[in-house]
């Protein structure tokens, strides 16, 4: 896929690399885009690369595609929703995350 800009270049990471949620949380303005409406954020930043690890790059569509819910009342609810739509469909790097997320509730 072509992204809008390089994920690890200056836009995308700050001369950085930010992984994941972290990415993600950098999209967001918690004053001002809250209720968040999950349609139209991935209308937004569909197309926008997210490193997954070293190695991954997925689209931000491709983890909203496993994303519960429609809109969200703050951060805190969106951050759970995004975790666990990424722990369970193989968008975590963190080996282990299976421990945390069993019999839990996001």
């Amino acid at each position: 896929m072509d992204w809008p800009h390089d994920p690890d270049g200056e836009e995308g990471s700050e001369g950085g690399r930010k992984y994941g949620q972290a990415v993600i949380a950098k999209k967001i303005d918690e004053d001002e885009d809250f209720p968040l409406n999950k349609a139209a954020f991935v209308d937004e930043f569909g197309d926008d690369p997210i490193r997954l690890d070293y190695e991954r790059v997925v689209s931000l569509a491709d983890i909203f595609e496993h994303v519960e819910g429609e809109e969200f009342g703050d951060f805190v609810e969106l951050h759970k929703a995004v975790g666990k739509a990424m722990r369970e469909n193989g968008f975590w790097f963190y080996e282990g995350a299976d421990k945390f997320v069993k019999g839990k509730k996001a």
